[in-house]
Protein backbone atom coordinates (compact mmCIF):
# COMPACT_ATOMS: atom_id res chain seq x y z
CA UNK A 1 0.00 0.00 0.00
CA UNK A 2 1.18 3.50 -0.85
CA UNK A 3 0.22 6.50 1.27
CA UNK A 4 0.29 9.58 -0.98
CA UNK A 5 0.46 13.12 0.42
CA UNK A 6 0.40 16.40 -1.49
CA UNK A 7 0.14 19.99 -0.23
CA UNK A 8 1.25 21.90 -3.32
CA UNK A 9 -2.21 23.48 -3.73
CA UNK A 10 -4.73 22.35 -1.14
CA UNK A 11 -4.07 19.29 1.02
CA UNK A 12 -4.68 15.79 -0.33
CA UNK A 13 -4.03 12.30 1.02
CA UNK A 14 -4.80 8.90 -0.51
CA UNK A 15 -4.11 5.22 0.06
CA UNK A 16 -3.39 3.39 -3.20
CA UNK A 17 -2.97 -0.38 -3.50
CA UNK A 18 -0.50 -2.32 -5.63
CA UNK A 19 -2.99 -2.44 -8.52
CA UNK A 20 -3.24 1.35 -8.60
CA UNK A 21 -6.71 1.43 -7.06
CA UNK A 22 -7.43 4.28 -4.66
CA UNK A 23 -8.72 2.62 -1.52
CA UNK A 24 -9.19 5.76 0.56
CA UNK A 25 -8.89 9.49 -0.04
CA UNK A 26 -9.32 12.71 1.92
CA UNK A 27 -8.66 16.29 0.88
CA UNK A 28 -9.22 19.96 1.58
CA UNK A 29 -9.18 22.74 -1.05
CA UNK A 30 -7.92 25.27 1.50
CA UNK A 31 -4.54 26.59 0.37
CA UNK A 32 -3.77 27.59 3.97
CA UNK A 33 -3.78 25.70 7.25
CA UNK A 34 -2.04 22.57 5.93
CA UNK A 35 -0.40 21.85 9.28
CA UNK A 36 -3.73 21.92 11.12
CA UNK A 37 -5.47 19.37 8.89
CA UNK A 38 -2.84 17.07 7.37
CA UNK A 39 -2.93 14.63 10.31
CA UNK A 40 -6.72 14.44 10.18
CA UNK A 41 -6.63 13.80 6.43
CA UNK A 42 -4.11 10.98 6.87
CA UNK A 43 -6.32 9.39 9.53
CA UNK A 44 -9.36 9.78 7.29
CA UNK A 45 -7.72 8.20 4.24
CA UNK A 46 -6.44 5.25 6.29
CA UNK A 47 -9.87 4.75 7.86
CA UNK A 48 -11.68 4.86 4.52
CA UNK A 49 -9.23 2.31 3.12
CA UNK A 50 -9.72 0.11 6.22
CA UNK A 51 -5.96 -0.14 6.73
CA UNK A 52 -3.56 0.75 9.53
CA UNK A 53 -0.13 2.40 9.32
CA UNK A 54 1.39 -1.09 9.45
CA UNK A 55 -0.14 -1.82 6.03
CA UNK A 56 1.71 1.08 4.36
CA UNK A 57 4.83 -0.05 2.47
CA UNK A 58 5.75 3.25 0.77
CA UNK A 59 4.93 6.93 1.16
CA UNK A 60 4.65 9.17 -1.92
CA UNK A 61 5.43 12.85 -1.33
CA UNK A 62 4.21 15.52 -3.74
CA UNK A 63 7.25 17.70 -4.46
CA UNK A 64 5.53 20.61 -6.19
CA UNK A 65 5.88 23.07 -7.72
CA UNK A 66 4.19 24.84 -4.84
CA UNK A 67 4.58 27.60 -2.24
CA UNK A 68 7.41 27.16 0.23
CA UNK A 69 5.39 26.92 3.44
CA UNK A 70 2.54 24.73 2.23
CA UNK A 71 4.70 22.36 0.21
CA UNK A 72 7.20 21.66 2.97
CA UNK A 73 4.40 20.73 5.41
CA UNK A 74 3.25 17.88 3.18
CA UNK A 75 6.80 16.71 2.52
CA UNK A 76 7.59 16.80 6.24
CA UNK A 77 4.42 14.82 7.01
CA UNK A 78 5.35 12.21 4.41
CA UNK A 79 8.90 11.87 5.69
CA UNK A 80 7.81 11.74 9.32
CA UNK A 81 5.26 8.98 8.63
CA UNK A 82 7.82 7.03 6.60
CA UNK A 83 10.49 7.42 9.26
CA UNK A 84 8.13 6.20 11.97
CA UNK A 85 7.21 3.16 9.89
CA UNK A 86 10.74 2.63 8.46
CA UNK A 87 9.41 2.59 4.90
CA UNK A 88 10.71 4.35 1.76
CA UNK A 89 9.63 7.78 0.52
CA UNK A 90 8.96 8.24 -3.20
CA UNK A 91 9.38 11.82 -4.43
CA UNK A 92 6.83 12.66 -7.16
CA UNK A 93 6.41 15.99 -8.95
CA UNK A 94 2.87 17.21 -8.33
CA UNK A 95 2.48 18.43 -11.93
CA UNK A 96 3.40 14.92 -13.13
CA UNK A 97 0.51 13.50 -11.10
CA UNK A 98 -1.86 16.09 -12.56
CA UNK A 99 -0.67 15.21 -16.07
CA UNK A 100 -1.27 11.51 -15.43
CA UNK A 101 -4.80 12.25 -14.23
CA UNK A 102 -5.46 14.29 -17.38
CA UNK A 103 -4.09 11.64 -19.74
CA UNK A 104 -6.13 8.96 -17.96
CA UNK A 105 -9.25 10.72 -19.30
CA UNK A 106 -8.08 9.72 -22.81
CA UNK A 107 -6.74 13.21 -23.48
CA UNK A 108 -3.87 13.48 -25.95
CA UNK A 109 -0.80 15.69 -25.83
CA UNK A 110 0.80 18.06 -25.87
CA UNK A 111 -0.69 19.60 -22.75
CA UNK A 112 0.48 22.17 -20.22
CA UNK A 113 -0.39 21.63 -16.59
CA UNK A 114 -0.91 25.11 -15.15
CA UNK A 115 -1.28 26.03 -11.47
CA UNK A 116 -1.67 29.37 -9.72
CA UNK A 117 1.69 30.54 -8.37
CA UNK A 118 0.24 33.74 -6.84
CA UNK A 119 1.92 37.13 -7.30
CA UNK A 120 0.32 37.32 -10.77
CA UNK A 121 2.24 34.28 -12.01
CA UNK A 122 1.48 30.74 -13.12
CA UNK A 123 3.58 27.61 -12.74
CA UNK A 124 3.49 25.36 -15.80
CA UNK A 125 4.95 22.13 -17.17
CA UNK A 126 4.44 20.84 -20.72
CA UNK A 127 3.93 17.14 -21.50
CA UNK A 128 4.00 15.31 -24.83
CA UNK A 129 1.92 12.36 -23.68
CA UNK A 130 2.38 9.08 -21.80
CA UNK A 131 4.96 6.38 -22.46
CA UNK A 132 4.78 3.07 -20.59
CA UNK A 133 2.27 4.60 -18.22
CA UNK A 134 4.41 7.61 -17.28
CA UNK A 135 3.90 11.27 -18.31
CA UNK A 136 6.64 12.57 -20.60
CA UNK A 137 7.78 16.14 -19.96
CA UNK A 138 8.96 18.39 -22.76
CA UNK A 139 9.74 21.27 -20.38
CA UNK A 140 10.73 21.41 -16.75
CA UNK A 141 8.42 23.22 -14.29
CA UNK A 142 8.73 26.98 -14.74
CA UNK A 143 7.06 30.26 -13.82
CA UNK A 144 5.49 32.76 -16.20
CA UNK A 145 3.67 36.07 -15.72
CA UNK A 146 -0.06 35.55 -16.11
CA UNK A 147 -0.29 37.83 -19.13
CA UNK A 148 2.56 36.03 -20.92
CA UNK A 149 1.69 32.37 -20.39
CA UNK A 150 -0.59 31.80 -23.39
CA UNK A 151 1.94 33.33 -25.77
CA UNK A 152 4.68 31.21 -24.27
CA UNK A 153 2.63 28.02 -24.66
CA UNK A 154 1.83 28.98 -28.25
CA UNK A 155 5.54 29.22 -28.98
CA UNK A 156 6.12 25.73 -27.55
CA UNK A 157 3.63 24.00 -29.84
CA UNK A 158 3.14 23.55 -33.56
CA UNK A 159 0.36 25.14 -35.66
CA UNK A 160 -1.13 21.71 -36.32
CA UNK A 161 -0.55 20.46 -32.79
CA UNK A 162 -0.75 23.31 -30.26
CA UNK A 163 -0.14 22.89 -26.55
CA UNK A 164 -3.48 22.59 -24.77
CA UNK A 165 -3.64 24.47 -21.49
CA UNK A 166 -5.02 22.53 -18.50
CA UNK A 167 -5.64 24.72 -15.45
CA UNK A 168 -5.45 22.64 -12.28
CA UNK A 169 -6.84 23.80 -8.93
CA UNK A 170 -6.19 20.61 -6.95
CA UNK A 171 -3.82 17.66 -7.10
CA UNK A 172 -5.27 14.16 -6.89
CA UNK A 173 -3.41 12.22 -4.21
CA UNK A 174 -4.78 9.08 -5.84
CA UNK A 175 -3.01 9.98 -9.10
CA UNK A 176 0.13 10.80 -7.11
CA UNK A 177 0.03 7.34 -5.53
CA UNK A 178 -0.62 5.60 -8.86
CA UNK A 179 2.29 7.41 -10.45
CA UNK A 180 4.56 6.52 -7.53
CA UNK A 181 3.66 2.86 -7.97
CA UNK A 182 4.42 2.98 -11.69
CA UNK A 183 7.73 4.72 -11.05
CA UNK A 184 8.70 1.99 -8.61
CA UNK A 185 7.66 -0.75 -11.03
CA UNK A 186 9.69 0.86 -13.81
CA UNK A 187 12.75 1.16 -11.59
CA UNK A 188 12.83 4.93 -12.08
CA UNK A 189 13.12 5.70 -8.37
CA UNK A 190 15.29 4.00 -5.83
CA UNK A 191 13.75 2.25 -2.84
CA UNK A 192 15.08 4.74 -0.31
CA UNK A 193 14.28 5.12 3.34
CA UNK A 194 13.33 8.41 4.96
CA UNK A 195 16.18 10.31 6.52
CA UNK A 196 18.96 9.10 4.21
CA UNK A 197 19.24 12.50 2.52
CA UNK A 198 18.78 11.07 -0.97
CA UNK A 199 15.29 12.29 -1.86
CA UNK A 200 14.71 14.64 -4.78
CA UNK A 201 14.65 18.35 -4.03
CA UNK A 202 11.26 20.06 -3.59
CA UNK A 203 10.15 22.35 -6.42
CA UNK A 204 9.49 25.51 -4.45
CA UNK A 205 7.90 28.29 -6.47
CA UNK A 206 10.17 30.80 -4.82
CA UNK A 207 12.31 31.10 -1.73
CA UNK A 208 10.68 32.65 1.34
CA UNK A 209 10.71 36.46 1.45
CA UNK A 210 12.07 36.70 -2.09
CA UNK A 211 10.12 38.31 -4.92
CA UNK A 212 11.01 37.09 -8.40
CA UNK A 213 11.03 39.38 -11.41
CA UNK A 214 9.06 38.87 -14.58
CA UNK A 215 11.77 37.25 -16.71
CA UNK A 216 11.38 33.54 -17.55
CA UNK A 217 12.85 31.37 -14.82
CA UNK A 218 13.04 27.78 -13.75
CA UNK A 219 11.25 26.53 -10.66
CA UNK A 220 13.53 25.18 -7.98
CA UNK A 221 15.35 25.80 -4.77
Amino acid sequence: MILAIDTSLGSAVAVVDRDGVTRGEASSPNALGHAEIIGTLIEGALAEASVTPRDITHVAAGMGPGPFTGLRIGIAAARTFALARAVPVIAVASHDAAALAEFETAASGPIAIVTDARRREFAYTVYAGVAEGLPIRTTEPALAPRDDLDARLLSLGLPANPVRRVDVTSISAGALGRLAGRMLAAGIVADRHAGDGSSAEPLYLRSPDVTLGHAPKRVGV
